[in-house]
């Protein structure tokens, strides 16, 4: 019997690696065409950039900075049908820097959804994988509401105002709707409910509140949304213990990408780790979204073919008692549709 919806999740979510040359580069062989896709540079200080087909090409944000949305032709210059060209700038395609992008696949451009109080400027969502990439204008008003499209509950809503200034407010569902996360920031939960009023998202709506960094009355917004999605996706919470013989994680997949962020206690950063990056286990290096650091290679976790195990008593990743929120996508999941099942690295 077939364990999940997704038989093949590098349909869906493709993890790259490649090496900037300071110049003109594509990059080719993701299975899909990327409608998100996050780079950062590995071997080098550099801001991360993320850009996405709602905005389109040429328009970035960088997830370390309160930086508003930004242009540049020399950074993603156009999407493809199996990824995209860069150009020259350094953020992306530094000569003889390693990088690394992390590619989602929505749908495409997307269009104005209207099942909100707040008509999207664009809507692009993927129904199977979970995916929504939104953009809206804000009206300040506590209670105001904008489709994500996906017909399944958002269980992680990252959203940036793109006039700059704000911090990248984070909803999950493991901490509800009345607290926060801050992904450019060490900072622990904010509990006040201007951010979502309070109110949890439904199958169809996101419920904002009256803040400029959700809701801004005039302001452009952009909402990256993700769902549970049983075998591909999971977001989640677990308690740290303290030990090396660390708290295991299930997932019900081995995952491709894993972010962990301590969300009881401030003074940490955000970790991301993935399959690719050296590939396997213990040597599992990380990158800060909150950051513009290259990448470090504390042995934070062990990635399984059903989950993951923290593998170190660090504050950053397992505190005991602490509680800790996670997002991860699947390499493959624990059985697939081919009955075939998933092992560890």
């Amino acid at each position: 019997m077939a364990y999940t919806t997704i038989p093949k999740s590098t349909d869906y979510f493709n993890t790259t690696l490649y090496v900037g040359n300071g110049s003109s580069k594509t990059i080719t062989g993701i299975p899909f065409p990327p409608s998100l896709v996050w780079i950062k540079a590995r071997s080098a200080a550099e801001n991360h950039v993320m850009v996405d087909t709602a905005r389109g090409a040429n328009n970035y944000l960088m997830q370390n900075t309160t930086n508003g949305n930004d242009t540049n032709p020399e950074f993603l210059k156009s999407f493809t049908s199996d990824g995209y060209t860069l150009g020259l700038g350094d953020r992306v395609n530094k000569s003889s820097t390693n990088l690394v992008s992390w590619n989602w696949k929505a749908n495409g451009a997307g269009s104005s959804n209207t099942d909100g109080s707040i008509n999207t400027t664009k809507t692009s969502a993927n129904t199977t994988s979970g995916c929504s990439i939104i953009t809206y204008t804000g009206n300040a008003t506590a209670g105001a509401t904008i489709g994500h499209g996906m017909g399944i509950k958002p269980s992680m809503i990252i959203i940036k105002e793109l006039a700059g200034g704000n911090d990248w407010i984070v909803y999950t569902q493991a901490l509800t709707a009345n607290k926060i996360l801050y992904l450019n920031s060490t900072a622990g939960e904010n509990d006040n409910n201007v951010f979502f009023n309070d109110t949890e998202p439904t199958t169809s709506l996101i419920t904002l509140g009256s803040i400029g960094a959700t809701n801004g009355s005039g302001v452009a917004m952009i909402a990256y949304c993700f769902s549970n999605v049983k075998g591909f996706s999971k977001q989640g919470s677990y308690l740290g213990n303290g030990s090396t013989d660390g708290t295991f994680v299930y997932t019900g997949f081995k995952p491709a990408w894993i972010m962990i962020k301590k969300s009881s206690a401030a003074g940490t950063n955000w970790f991301i780790f993935d399959d690719k990056r050296v590939g396997y286990n213990p040597d599992n290096d990380y990158v800060s979204p909150n950051t513009n650091g290259a990448e470090g290679s504390t042995v934070y976790l062990d990635i399984l073919s059903n989950g993951f195990k923290l593998k170190a008593n660090e504050s950053d990743v397992n505190t005991n008692g602490a509680t800790y929120i996670y997002m991860a996508f699947a390499a493959e999941p624990l059985v697939s549709t081919n009955g075939i099942p998933s092992t560890a690295r």
